[in-house]
């Protein structure tokens, strides 16, 4: 469950996005459809100065206000590797045999 970390009130606009700076500012940008790149830079709309914690997520909600979220990490297991013994010998290479092709 996300907590709100503080209270922004903003109100979206469409074709813009909003996001948590490193700063940790609320900020805006024009969002890139199509061939039009996202032209100039971000621009801020409330300085916040919100200290991040490592592991969360922090974002705008749709109460327009600065939220937060520990991080699940997902995805697939590693498998535990094995030591593999070291071996003063070394295999000797298999001889091939060709095969007769059948007329």
């Amino acid at each position: 469950m996300a907590k709100k970390v503080f209270k922004s009130g903003i109100k979206r606009e469409k074709g813009y996005l909003y996001f948590v700076d490193k700063k940790g500012n609320v900020c805006m940008v024009k969002m890139a459809r199509g061939g039009s790149g996202g032209k100039g830079g971000a621009t801020v709309l409330v300085k916040s100065g919100i200290k991040r914690e490592t592991g969360h997520l922090y974002f705008i909600d749709k109460q327009g206000d600065v939220s937060c979220v520990a991080m699940s990490r997902g995805g697939r297991k590693k498998k535990a590797t094995k030591k593999k013994a070291a071996k003063g010998t070394k295999k000797k290479a298999k001889k091939t045999t060709k095969k007769k092709a059948r007329r």
